[in-house]
């Protein structure tokens, strides 16, 4: 006679509630195996049918009306991912205990961990084993504990083996990254089209905003679909040299993707797990030469060399283990780049250089011009210091926005969207010049106004550093679509100013 409990069979039902990359369970609380098998809210439980099975973090249900006590209701997320149908019989019981949880504790408690802990951190998170406040302890530990250069290490290759590898059967595919931190700094997406229209290959797939006002992929996705199946974006690559995608679909590194959706709203963005979280997904992506921004200045994440070159240190010891070329360029980043925070108006600075028109900012041309001729120069036959010159010419002769215009018709081109209604001009409380700007406070408005959940929120800037001011003009204007975010931005402005520095 088996000494095995026998597990329970409930009906499955799917609940159309969106819970973001977390699969959540719900039973009534009238279900026979509520109390009589120990389940709580907030635990985990593992589903079972048909062979397979998913961990969902369980809710309890008192309406009728939603749900029985038969029955079991999950998420869209986790009855998408389970692909079953309604009334489905279903098996539910306790989960086996979460034995990584044990290195977590013992970073909390500031200890260093192994690759062999960080791999089981990471497949245990990809599985759906750890609860949201759970991942919240790793995160912060690892932030206040700290991370030596070879715990960085570990977990990078953990995250890049939490999911699938790209291999593009090519000995060069290049990418580039920012680290972030300079609002409006979109020159990813003039890069690609002019570093593909040469003919290098430049699968970029990107990340959205994790504590900033737009990521790559936000901004994109105002002209075109980011959110590629893996075969779409293999056939887009490979006839176009080049795509813009969100990286989240892709199953590349998708801890990272877990990982982010709890960073985001603890604002946290710390410099081993940003480290971990660019190359995992670069290596994932079957990169082989990355070319890294790191943006300096006294409010951007890097706010000096002595940083700026420790962090390039890590990055390219990182980069030398794990198999990637890395140059590192270290930029001005005192200031916005372009004129638009937010996607829309990001978008629309992105559109005008690669338009060559007149009123494109010059910055951002130029920068973006920097940085493409140093991704060309990876490539033999481009001689070193040529790169620019190559870049400007792809830009000037109108190939750029060709492929770019391709790019977006292959991945499916969007309907336009309009900036926010509510505007707010923030004006100059005095005259004189513009001695300084405040990245965080610029960051935090537009994020305030509404960005990226919201495309059209965001600002517009009208002057930048060294420019003449006089008392009472606009030096940018805030556009957002609610009234109480319109209120919030007000509060802000109130309560920290406008984020210029006026001498």
């Amino acid at each position: 006679m088996s000494d095995t409990k026998p597990e329970h069979c409930l009906i499955l039902k799917r609940i159309g509630i969106d819970t973001y990359r977390e699969h959540v369970a719900y039973l009534h609380r009238d279900c026979p195996l509520y109390q009589t098998e120990g389940f709580r809210a907030l635990s985990k439980l593992e589903i079972r049918a048909d062979g397979q099975a998913i961990l969902a973090t369980l809710n309890i249900v008192e309406d009728d009306r939603l749900l029985g006590a038969s029955e079991l209701g999950l998420s869209t997320s986790a009855f998408e991912h389970f692909q079953l149908n309604e009334l489905t019989p279903v098996t539910v019981r306790q989960p086996q205990p979460v034995n990584s949880m044990q290195a977590v504790r013992a970073k909390i408690s500031g200890e260093r961990l192994s690759q062999a802990e960080y791999n089981a951190i990471c497949q245990d998170i990809v599985q759906g084993r750890y609860a949201k406040e759970e991942l919240a302890a790793f995160l912060v530990s690892s932030a206040q504990s700290g991370m030596d250069r070879e715990e960085v290490l570990f977990l990078t290759k953990a995250m890049t083996d939490s999911g699938q590898r790209l291999n593009w059967q090519e000995t060069m595919v290049v990418d580039k990254h920012c680290i972030g931190g300079i609002p409006g700094n979109r020159t990813t997406m003039i890069i690609t089209p002019i570093v593909a229209a040469y003919g290098l290959l430049i699968p970029k797939t990107s990340s959205r905003a994790i504590t900033s006002p737009a990521g790559t992929a936000d901004t994109m996705e105002v002209l075109a679909n980011v959110d590629l199946p893996m075969e779409k974006l293999r056939s887009i690559v490979h006839e176009e040299r080049g795509c813009l995608a969100w990286g989240g679909t892709a199953n590349l590194a998708p801890v990272d993707d877990i990982l982010i959706s709890v960073e985001r709203p603890l604002n946290l963005d710390s410099q081993g797990q940003m480290i971990a979280s660019i190359l995992s997904k670069k290596l994932a992506a079957g990169a082989t030469h990355l070319l890294l921004d790191i943006p300096v200045g006294p409010h951007a994440k890097v706010s000096n060399m002595r940083d700026a070159i420790q962090l390039r240190k890590l990055f390219e010891y990182v980069g030398m283990h794990t198999g990637i070329q890395i140059e590192v360029v270290i930029t001005d980043g005192r200031q916005p780049i372009g004129t638009g925070i937010g996607p829309v108006l990001e978008a629309r600075d992105v559109m005008q250089v690669l338009s060559n028109d007149l009123k494109a900012p010059a910055d951002l041309r130029e920068k973006s011009l920097q940085l493409a001729g140093r991704i060309l120069e990876f490539h033999p036959d481009v001689r070193g210091g040529s790169g620019y010159m190559l870049a400007r010419d792809i830009l000037e002769s109108g190939r750029a926005l060709e492929k770019m215009n391709r790019i977006i018709e292959r991945q499916g081109k969007r309907p336009e969207i309009d900036l926010a209604e509510l505007v707010i001009n923030v004006k100059s409380d005095r005259s004189g010049r513009v001695s300084a700007i405040d990245n965080l406070v610029l960051a935090r408005i537009a994020h305030i106004a509404g960005a990226p959940l919201n495309p059209g929120a965001g600002i517009d800037l009208h002057h930048k550093i060294d420019a003449r001011v006089r008392k009472g003009e606009i030096l940018y204007s805030v556009y957002t679509g609610f009234q109480a975010n319109w209120q919030f931005v007000h509060q802000f402005l109130h309560e920290h100013g406008h984020g210029y520095h006026i001498s």
